[in-house]
């Protein structure tokens, strides 16, 4: 299938090619073809994108060689943002992986919670009918006798529904803690633009803004990407790990536009072992100086966002 897509776009995969003449490939191909070059009986693990109810989710599938290096990309791009800091624990809003073995998300939390944090780490989502949800009064309690930080995570739907729960309630987290949030609304909650979320997370869980980030990622893609402190903008600004390239095109034409002009977001990411290396989002964006800043999705793509996981995904 891969090497089909690269002829169609007249690139013959014995050529010797720059990574910025890579046909990309939609997302939504993901949930029409096994993008993978792994043969059967060697795929171990399939990760299933997030939607709402009805849609065809995407799958990513992965070996036991792939899936190392996937962990390995997850460890080192938050070592990217973060630096060697090391938190003593991770606590995740999400199921673990055990619970979600098709979330690639959960499955980032559990990697993590290895390292940088060596743990052990806590998860507070379950799964029910309706989806994920957070056992809020376990972890309302948990937090009060907290005394070491914590690398805090979850998605934005996740944080608005423990911040409603409790509507009155301050938790302290202890200095050098930091909250990571990973988007996802998708109908599941209210929506809080991005600078009045941060804004009320950091002044309920006592700590500064600028210990909040954005995560941007998805099942399609190894190297998730970072939110960078800067003014309190509504849509984040992100930087990705050194061995991703990203571009921003025309969804008219497929060419590159201007630096600051609106286009659909295509990441090439080389860690995506024996899948598509290059990727095109349905996500609109546009190329700064320090990083790209994400605009919002384009009109005609499905909504989806990882607090959306199904407590049954589809067999692949």
């Amino acid at each position: 299938m891969l090497q089909a897509w690269a002829l169609r776009h007249s690139v013959s995969p014995s050529e010797d090619l720059t990574w910025d003449r890579i046909p990309a490939v939609p997302t939504e191909a993901f949930k029409e073809n096994e993008l993978t070059c792994i043969p059967e009986s060697a795929r171990t693990t399939v990760f299933h994108s997030s939607g709402t109810t009805g849609q065809k989710p995407s799958r990513h599938i992965h070996g036991p060689v792939s899936l190392r290096l996937y962990e390995r990309s997850l460890r080192q791009g938050i070592v990217f943002r973060c630096g060697t800091r090391r938190f003593p624990e991770l606590w995740s809003l999400t199921p673990s992986p055990e619970v979600a073995p098709h979330s690639s998300l959960a499955h980032m939390m559990g990697t993590l919670s290895l390292d940088p944090c060596p743990g052990p780490g806590r998860f507070w989502g379950r799964i029910t009918p309706e989806g994920w949800e957070v056992d809020i009064e376990g972890l309302s309690t948990a937090l009060t006798t907290l005394d070491r930080p914590i690398l805090l995570c979850g998605t934005a739907f996740n944080f608005v529904h423990v911040l409603d729960a409790q509507p009155e309630r301050r938790w302290g987290l202890p200095e050098g803690s930091v909250i990571l949030e990973t988007g996802g609304y998708k109908g599941r909650s209210r929506v809080l633009p991005r600078s009045e979320l941060h804004w009320c997370l950091a002044r309920r869980f006592g700590i500064p803004t600028r210990s909040i980030l954005t995560e941007y990622g998805m099942s399609e893609m190894s190297s998730p990407g970072y939110s960078i402190p800067d003014a309190p903008e509504d849509h984040a600004l992100i930087q990705f790990p050194p061995w991703t390239r990203t571009r921003v095109v025309s969804p008219e034409t497929g060419r590159c536009v201007a630096q600051g002009e609106a286009g659909l977001l295509q990441i090439c990411d080389l860690a995506n072992l024996w899948s598509a290396m290059m990727i095109q989002t349905a996500d609109l964006a546009r190329c700064e100086d320090d990083g790209i800043r994400l605009i919002g999705r384009s009109p005609v793509a499905e909504p989806r966002g990882c607090s959306l996981m199904s407590p049954n995904p589809p067999a692949s």
